[in-house]
């Protein structure tokens, strides 16, 4: 054993359905001389002779991540499904523990298998886990000719794809249903499907999605700027034209938070998500009525991680995650708003509000003589019937201000 191993006490290892004979001799020395070795039952059964105190994996399993602590300093094994870094333990471990106390080693994924099997380019293909998770986080991934690798929940999953997909106007799309890949009981089948009748299956499997649209109002751009209509709302909803301006306002990257204040629709917060999945947003809104067309809206539009806070702000604030960004849709009159907002809104990050009343326009004019920023009034205007002709109908104006947070540049002392 080297000193790399010596220095590093937690091992995840990665297994797949060839068992042992897939690991590397390395990943076997570090089973035989574990002290502890936990997996599932599954991956428990896969090494039946070890003399390792085995230990199976609890329900929830983050309850005893957070007991792996005590384990420090102590050779501890832990076996994952394929690779450990992709939907799996991994991710929790590496959040908890520094990578420089342990070591994983991954084995081929299921993703990766599937992909070989449909002769698919992984650059060209998106994974997606449904494992414990919303079938309507399928949603932002349906395009025309797109290809999707699914990992399921279980058995039922592949259904369940099925009858949503043909809900959303991809009934048509080919499903090809993976069961334990390389092992000795792999065995797959497929349809289309609109057409799909298979029982349920092995628990463990992974679907593979060729997709076909054949409804072209289901086509939705991950791009900004769905219709109004889409959306369930009681005319509190920022609109169409204008939510293309403040998204791009908004300055969103992958894994950002924004806070939607004052969310309406929840327009702002489901568009935000739905330009990267890895995008988090959480929605303040006051009215109950509305708060309940949030969820409806982000479930039926892809965005059902959605966080929704049916509260007031800027009461509420203090007990949320910092953001990277901040959109004030309403209440900016509310005593304290603009000052919490941009207290809380990290360095570098985005303030948005968009305003409509004069009141609201004072707030929002004594507040960017103070901070600084930028304003801009967007007029909208629509072509409209008027008994035999048409003419230009504007909407309410819009003003919006946009100002980003300065980071402190800290200087090092000169010795």
């Amino acid at each position: 054993m080297n000193n790399f191993e010596n220095n590093r006490w937690l091992s995840v290892i990665g297994i797949g359905e060839d068992g042992l004979g897939g690991l590397s001799p390395r990943a076997i020395r570090l089973l035989e001389t574990a002290e502890f070795i936990i997996g599932g039952q599954r991956q428990l059964e896969m090494v039946p002779n070890s003399k390792q105190k085995k230990i199976l994996w609890p329900s929830p399993i983050h309850s005893l991540v957070k007991k792996l602590e005590t384990f420090r300093g102590k050779k501890t094994c832990i076996l994952a499904t394929g690779d450990p870094l992709s939907f799996g333990i991994g991710n929790t471990l590496t959040r908890i523990f520094s990578i420089n106390e342990m070591q994983i080693f991954p084995s081929l994924s299921a993703s990766t298998l599937a992909c070989a099997r449909m002769g698919w380019s992984h650059n060209d293909t998106d994974l997606i886990s449904l494992h414990g998770r919303s079938i309507a986080t399928l949603e932002t991934f349906l395009r025309p000719r797109g290809k999707l690798i699914i990992l399921s929940h279980d058995g039922d999953t592949p259904s369940l794809v099925a009858k949503f997909l043909t809900n959303r106007g991809y009934g048509s799309s080919i499903i090809k249903v993976f069961e334990h890949m390389n092992g000795t009981k792999e065995r797959s089948f497929y349809d289309i499907a609109y057409k799909w009748q298979h029982n349920p299956g092995a628990a463990f499997n992974t679907i593979a999605v060729d997709l076909n649209c054949s409804d072209i109002d289901a086509i939705k751009s991950r791009a900004p700027g769905l219709q109004d209509s889409i959306f369930i709302h009681d005319g509190q909803i920022t609109k169409q034209e204008v939510r293309v301006t403040t998204l791009s306002a908004l300055e969103p990257f992958p894994g950002a938070l924004l806070w939607d204040v004052g969310a309406g629709s929840g327009s702002i917060g489901i568009e935000w998500m739905r330009m990267d999945h890895r995008c988090q947003a959480i929605a303040i809104e006051a009215n109950p009525e509305r708060a309940k067309n949030i969820t409806q809206n982000s479930c039926k539009l892809g965005a059902p991680t959605l966080k929704i806070i049916n509260d007031k702000a800027p009461s509420i604030l203090s007990t949320l995650p910092t953001p990277d960004a901040i959109f004030i849709g309403g209440g900016i009159t509310s005593k304290g708003m603009v000052k919490q907002c941009w207290d809380f809104l990290k360095a570098g990050g985005c303030l948005v509000a968009n305003v409509v009343t004069t009141e609201g326009e004072a707030v929002v004019l004594k507040n960017q003589k103070k901070l600084g920023g930028d304003l801009t009034r967007i007029s909208i205007s629509n072509l409209e019937k008027i008994g035999s002709k048409k003419a230009w109908r504007p909407s309410m104006q819009v003003t919006q201000w946009k100002v980003k947070k300065p980071i402190q540049m800290l200087q090092e002392s000169i010795i």
